[in-house]
Order: C-alpha cells, then sequence, then structure tokens
C-alpha cells in the first residue's frame, strides 16, 4: 500500500510538472514556427525547420533593448518603493501596541480587493491633471499602489512571529525604534522581503492593462507593447510574437529559478511561530 501511495504521489506530481512547463515548451516550439506552420493544422507539431531569425527580427524590429531597458527601470524602481514603504508599514502594524494595527492591517487587505480594471478612467484623469500622464510617474505610482497590500500582508505576518525580546534588548543598548527597524527587524526579514521582491517584479513585468492606457510615447513603452510592433491592418507575423514573448518571459523566469527556494521560505516565514 506505501508503494502505490507514493507512485501515485510521483505520478500527480509529474503531471504537474508537466501541465506547468509544457506552455513554456509550446511557447518555444511557437516562436520556431513559420505562420503557415501556425496557421495549419499542425499547430501542436514541432517545427519542420527551426526559424531562428524570428528572435533576430524580433530583437530588431521590436526595439527589444529600448522596451527592456524601461521595463527594467519601472519594475526596479516600483521594488524599491515597495519593499521600503510596505515594510516600514508592516513593522509599524505589527511592532507597535496601538488599538488601531488591525484596523489598519484591514484597511490594506482590502486594496487587494480593489479591481484595477475600475481604477484605470479616474486615474487617467487625475495623471491628466497632475501633468504626470505618459510619463514613468503614471505607471510607477499605481504600481507601487496595487503592491502594497499583498507585500504588507505578507511582510506581517513574519514580522508578527518575531520574538519582542530581541527589540527589548537592543532597546536596552540603547537603539532607537529606526535603528532597531533597520539593523534588527531588516536583516531577520530577508526570506519574505526577498519573496516580496520577485512577486512584485513579476507581477510588474508582465502588467499589460495600465501600461498601453497611461503611456502612448515609443520612447516610454515597456516590454508588452512590442508584441503590436507585428501586428498590422493586413497581417500578422506570429513567429515574431512568440519570439519576442520568450526574449520577454526570460529574465523572470531566470530569476524565478534562481530564487525559488526563496519565494517558499519567504511564504511560509512566519506561519508556524516558536
Amino acid at each position: 500500500m506505501n508503494t502505490m501511495k507514493k507512485a501515485g504521489v510521483f505520478f500527480l506530481l509529474a503531471m504537474l510538472i508537466v501541465t506547468q512547463l509544457y506552455p513554456l515548451f509550446w511557447l518555444l516550439t511557437y516562436s520556431l514556427k513559420t505562420n503557415e506552420e501556425i496557421l495549419s493544422a499542425s499547430f501542436f507539431a514541432l517545427p519542420v525547420v527551426p526559424q531562428w531569425h524570428n528572435y533576430q527580427e524580433a530583437y530588431e524590429a521590436g526595439n527589444y533593448l529600448r522596451y527592456l531597458g524601461n521595463s527594467v527601470l519601472v519594475t526596479g524602481a516600483t521594488m524599491m518603493f515597495v519593499i521600503v514603504l510596505s515594510s516600514m508599514t508592516a513593522y509599524a502594524i505589527t511592532r507597535f501596541r496601538w488599538r488601531f494595527g488591525a484596523v489598519v492591517l484591514t484597511l490594506f487587505l482590502i486594496g487587494m480587493m480593489i479591481p484595477l480594471q475600475a481604477t484605470l478612467l479616474p486615474l487617467m484623469v487625475m495623471f491628466k491633471n497632475v501633468h504626470i500622464l505618459n510619463t514613468y510617474f503614471a505607471l510607477i505610482l499605481p504600481y507601487i499602489a496595487f503592491q502594497i497590500p499583498i507585500a504588507v500582508f505578507i511582510l506581517s505576518g513574519f514580522m508578527r512571529s518575531i520574538p519582542h525580546e530581541i527589540e527589548e534588548s537592543a532597546y536596552i543598548d540603547g537603539a532607537s525604534i529606526y535603528r532597531i527597524f533597520r539593523s534588527v527587524i531588516l536583516p531577520i526579514s530577508i526570506p519574505p522581503i526577498m519573496t516580496v521582491c520577485i512577486l512584485t517584479c513579476i507581477n510588474i513585468w508582465n502588467e499589460y492593462i495600465m501600461a498601453p492606457t497611461f503611456i502612448s510615447s515609443e520612447k516610454l513603452k515597456t516590454l508588452p507593447f512590442g508584441v503590436y510592433t507585428f501586428v498590422s491592418q493586413y497581417s500578422v507575423n506570429y513567429g515574431n510574437i512568440g519570439a519576442f514573448l520568450v526574449m520577454g518571459a526570460l529574465p523572470v523566469i531566470i530569476i524565478y529559478f534562481v530564487l525559488s527556494e526563496k519565494i517558499t521560505k519567504g511564504m511560509v516565514a512566519g506561519a508556524v511561530k516558536g
């Protein structure tokens, strides 16, 4: 019976791996096909002759480096502000003894329930009035606002499990609140902070709704815009689109696999207190 149970578990895990990795494999084969192969009955088949030139065309015609630089700038700035603001907020909510801590945390969690689409029109009007529409700020500010709730949720769950004796000993040694936060709490909170970094990076890198809404300047566009390059009024170059999607997803995939262990540690950190 134990052998059968283990075999069943391994079978389920194998099926899960296949279902998770197959879309990536399919996208890779998709990027190496011609339009005729993609639109024919061999849609799911391997390419007859790999079209490696699709990547060269996607790199050159899709302005890959420019869009990549903009995505790195927007994502990096968003991550920096999210980490700083959410860590300070989580520290204030969980470590200070005040009656409204739970209320403030609830307000942040409510922010996770607000649909992004419902904010597009009011944000556009607001950004137009303050003259930041079609600038980097038009993307960075709403990205920060939408990523902070989940970041506060993750960090507060971890910080709540940190023993108060650590802070008390530092306070007795003469450390201020800011010194305790900077030298004691932040180093301990590295695992959940890494989780916040990776989740924020993935969410912002792949964002496709706000970017076309608030940005129209060619020099400010991010990677998702590159797909439009290969779509014209009368034709669509599907192979180049697939190649551009592979190149756009590759940095995030590499970061995720390199730091996947830290994601797991950060998500379970603080779940068990002791």
